[in-house]
């Protein structure tokens, strides 16, 4: 009974400032406060107000209250574990498979010579821009980007 007053009473002042800004020639903002307003006595109206005090004061809605919120602790701790692992097991299986080097080329039936076929040429000397960028690359090499 005492949130049906409440309810009603916040409507009435909602409807009164609706009213005043109206007044100012403020028709859009009189319009918005005017819906929020009806909110709280459309909640009377509709039952809800009642389903709400008699879920607070029942020990089974707190206690599945309690068991929603552990739902979203297991929920949240798996999806952490999981960005911390790299994904899912078919996921990982399929990256560590990526990253085992082939000593065969995929079409050749013989092994590659690699590097000992070639003359061995000298780098090109690094302009002054990359000395800024060469402690960046090893970060990022470090860390297998």
């Amino acid at each position: 009974m005492i949130a049906e007053t409440v309810c009603s009473a916040v409507s009435a002042a909602g409807l009164g400032i609706a009213v005043v800004t109206a007044y100012r020639k403020r028709f859009l903002a009189a319009a918005r406060i005017a819906a929020y307003a009806l909110v709280p006595v459309g909640l009377v109206m509709t039952g809800v107000v009642d389903w709400l005090a008699d879920t607070a004061f029942s020990p089974t809605a707190w206690a599945g209250f309690g068991v929603l919120g552990l739902s979203w602790v297991l929920f949240a701790t798996t999806r952490t574990v999981e960005r911390r692992r790299g994904g899912t097991r078919k996921e990982r299986k399929a990256a560590r498979a990526a990253a085992q080097p082939e000593t065969v080329a995929p079409a050749a039936s013989a092994p590659s010579l690699g590097q000992g076929s070639r003359p061995a040429t000298r780098p090109a000397p690094a302009s002054r821009g990359d000395d800024d960028f060469s402690d960046i690359e090893a970060i990022l090499k470090k860390h297998g980007i």
